[in-house]
């Protein structure tokens, strides 16, 4: 059998090298093949993933573009693959200006019907162009006649006139059948290179000789004026590195626990390092994050804006009228600015129509809310100043460059080194306690004239949450019971986030169905007042929760709190665990024996921890008369667990769950 199989995938790597990728001939196999050799599991995959990056001379238009080809080739195997049949292109293409272009779409669907294949051309009618932000521009490509097995197929062009080049990118969330980069530079241009996650290409460098034709124009004769043409022929060498690669594995997104997963996936990153030009000295790309930090400050839309107040100064001195402490100024300028401009939905770490113009209408991006408030604050005689950060979605930047920020929030320091961070983006956010999307690690403070400086974005507030339950069984297994729940911090702010939109019957309907229980009683409070806890309280009662096996009751001590699946799937993990904050989770339960039942057995308690203090659980049950009184704490003291803790994580865990699973048993007096 071990023969079989090995045979079977020489001859699978064997096809792999003896495939036709040329644009439009894709073959019967290719439909016909069911799932993926090597990923049983893969909805779809890329059959064939080509890139070639390369700069061109273009007289008379600034010099050097820089081009980018594409091919791709993906198979779709089940519905769920579906979602690839909708491609996305970003671009950069402000409001004015050079901008990059997106050319030469070309698509297919290919599909076998009666053992034909059967071919459909993707039209203008299935391309949309769509404004992401004042800079970002999105193509999006619909394919079309789109079934389970069919192969989708896409190539277009990306011209710049910038000379940066795009992230290569090795690994993706479906298998890669074939891939084949090429990425040629002229000896003018020196990149840096750096490595991203865990899967890595080495290249094959080579070098060829290139010609270009340079033509000038003279004019000579002050009243009769002669016009002479010359044409000269440069050469210069292309630098060239070649990626290529069979067979490589996805890294799939459902790792729970992970700010951004294209942080560990295989690719390369190039940044423009140096330019040396024929007789001239060469040019240095400084590329720290200080110098990263002072050129986004430069920018009229950022440190500009900063320095503005006219538009708010009256508003602002009316508020803080009655404000004696530096804590009233916070809390009063942060709820004002959340009150009068709504966040629309843009990120950014430069203001789009203006800080003025945003105040004045009601609404903006990021920067505007956040510089603004900024600003504010400053106004007010606090030392605040913007910090420039990566939301989750952006990932972490391994080295320093402009497109590493993408969003920015507020700080204040106090003179014992203490700082508040604040985000008017959420209307639910309190000081210290950000909306999810921007912890992220850290963020980097700027101040006009002075060093920046990184700082740690996670709070150390536990998000926090407390259930006090106590429930009364009858001997026929039914229970009746209260439970109140408590949210605080984070946790707090991603409820209202979350529900604080959504009726009550909604609620109630969720929960219902979440823990397998009727509630008779609901009651919410502190939904809007932000500096309390949000507090749930419900009356229910269910018949699932109690298992009667030849007139033994079996209980789960946490009832329908119990959490039996454990997260963490894989043996090894290679990328951090993120949390995004640390938390605390505490049950407290009160069960209350039927009569004529008494406890044959109750699970022993638990105390264990993971190393260095990460954390702990805390698990203790104790009769008292006819009462069981169960606590269960679980916390996590930091927001991030490294890689070479995740295997004692995944046991930790194990235990934890084992533990809440063992049932107390009840028998017959």
């Amino acid at each position: 059998m071990k023969k079989i199989t090995i045979a079977l995938l020489l001859l699978y790597q064997l096809s792999v090298f003896t495939q036709d990728y040329k644009f439009g001939k894709v073959s019967k196999e290719e439909l016909e093949e069911k799932f993926h050799p090597l990923d049983t599991t893969a909805n779809a995959a890329y059959l064939y993933k080509y890139r070639r990056t390369y700069f061109k001379y273009v007289q008379g238009d600034g010099g050097f573009k820089v081009i980018t080809d594409y091919h791709i080739r993906i198979k779709i195997y089940s519905k769920e693959g579906f979602e690839k049949a909708t491609q996305y292109i970003g671009y950069y293409k402000p409001d004015s200006g050079k901008g990059e272009a997106v050319t030469f779409i070309k698509g297919f669907t290919f599909n076998l019907e009666k053992g034909k294949i059967k071919k459909e051309k993707l039209t203008k009618n299935n391309i949309f162009s769509e404004k992401k932000t004042k800079f970002r521009s999105v193509k999006k490509m619909t394919m079309p006649a789109i079934k389970e097995g069919c192969v989708i197929e896409l190539k277009y062009k990306l011209v710049s006139p910038y000379r940066g080049i795009d992230d290569l990118q090795f690994q993706y969330s479906i298998p890669v059948k074939k891939l084949d980069y090429k990425i040629e530079i002229p000896e003018y241009y020196v990149f840096s290179k750096k490595i991203k996650g865990y899967y890595f290409i080495n290249p094959i460098e080579s070098s060829k000789r290139v010609r270009v034709n340079l033509s000038s124009k003279n004019r000579t004769g002050a009243r009769i004026v002669s016009t002479s043409f010359q044409s000269k022929q440069v050469e210069y060498d292309n630098v060239i590195s070649k990626f290529t690669a069979d067979n490589i594995p996805a890294l799939k997104d459902d790792e729970p626990f992970v700010s951004n997963i294209d942080n560990y996936r295989g690719g390369m990153k190039y940044e423009l390092s140096s330019v040396k030009w024929p007789n001239t000295t060469i040019k240095y790309f400084s590329n720290t994050w200080e110098d990263v930090s002072k050129q986004i400050y430069k920018s009229v839309s950022f440190g500009s804006e900063l320095n503005k107040s006219n538009y708010y100064k009256d508003d602002l001195k009316e508020i803080l009228r009655t404000a004696k402490t530096s804590s009233e100024k916070i809390t009063m300028i942060f709820q004002f600015v959340k009150n009068r401009v709504k966040w629309n939905g843009f990120n950014g770490i430069y203001t789009d129509k203006g800080v003025k113009k945003a105040y004045k209408e009601g609404e903006g991006n990021v920067a505007e809310i956040n510089l603004m408030l900024t600003s504010m604050l400053r106004f007010a005689g606090l030392e605040a100043n913007p910090v420039l950060i990566s939301t989750r979605n952006n990932g972490v930047s391994i080295f320093p460059t402009l497109n590493g920020f993408n969003y920015v929030i507020a700080m204040v320091g106090f003179v014992d080194g203490s700082y508040v961070l604040l985000d008017a983006t959420n209307r639910y956010s309190l000081p210290n306690v950000l909306p999810t999307r921007a912890l992220n690690w850290n963020g980097r403070k700027v101040e006009k004239g002075k060093a920046s400086s990184w700082v740690k974005l996670t709070s150390s507030k536990h998000a926090l949450k407390e259930n006090n339950m106590s429930v009364k069984i009858s001997d026929k297994g039914l229970v009746d019971g209260f439970l109140r729940s408590k949210y605080s911090n984070l946790k707090a702010l991603n409820y209202r986030e979350n529900k604080n939109h959504l009726k009550e019957d909604v609620l109630i309907s969720q929960l219902e169905e979440k823990h397998t229980i009727e509630i008779d009683e609901f009651k919410l409070l502190n939904k809007n007042k932000l500096s309390k806890p949000v507090v749930e309280r419900i009356k229910f009662n269910s018949e699932d929760l109690v298992e009667e096996i030849n007139g033994k009751l079996y209980i789960e001590p946490l009832l329908f709190l119990v959490n039996n699946i454990n997260p963490f799937k894989l043996e090894d993990r290679k990328f951090p665990v993120d949390f995004g904050t640390p938390w605390k989770d505490k049950n407290r339960i009160l069960i209350q024996i039927p009569e004529g039942y008494l406890v044959e057995s109750l699970p022993e308690g638990l105390n264990i921890g993971l190393p260095e203090y990460l954390g702990v659980f805390k698990y203790q049950l104790e009769q008292v008369g006819n009462k069981i009184t169960v606590i269960s704490i679980l916390q996590f003291k930091k927001a991030i667990i490294v890689p070479k803790f995740y295997k004692a994580l995944k046991d930790f865990y194990g235990k934890v769950i084992q533990k809440q699973s063992e049932k107390i048993v009840l028998i017959k007096e």
